[in-house]
């Protein structure tokens, strides 16, 4: 049976940046899920810091791909910040305050244990500390 696989940051911009240290691997990744029947699921946190970040590294030309790719998968979808998931991401944020998680890496986290998602395509440490496994880690 198909399991889904959470999209970091991290891991969307290895997988779209060839010059990334582990493009190779978060494609390969990326590969094997798709062949094994996998499914991707990212947010719009995600797709968020992940535009931020390609444009502050010069890569901005690949933003309108980023937009597109996501929203034209079939393999990929998206989970939306609303109230209900903002009360709960706060909740966490505000009671793990003792570890470095951003309010994006919560609200990951948060989607992740209401869709039973236990793998990302990240390199993030902070998964790692929250119980998840970091692919590219």
């Amino acid at each position: 049976m198909a399991h889904n696989v959470f999209v970091d940051t991290s891991g969307l911009y290895s997988f779209l940046v060839k010059k990334d240290e582990r493009h190779e691997h978060a494609s390969a990744i990326v590969q094997k899920s798709l062949k094994e029947g996998h499914r991707f699921v990212t947010t719009d946190y995600v797709i968020d810091e992940t535009a931020t970040l390609l444009k502050a590294r010069d890569y901005f030309h690949g933003v309108a791909s980023l937009f597109e790719g996501v929203f034209a998968s079939r393999a990929c979808t998206m989970e939306w910040m609303d109230q209900e998931y903002f009360e709960k991401t706060k909740a966490l944020f505000l009671k793990y305050n003792d570890h470095q998680w951003s309010f994006t890496d919560c609200f990951s986290f948060i989607c992740m244990r209401a869709k039973g998602i236990t793998a990302a395509l990240t390199h993030d440490i902070h998964f790692k500390e929250a119980g998840f496994d970091p692919l590219l880690a």
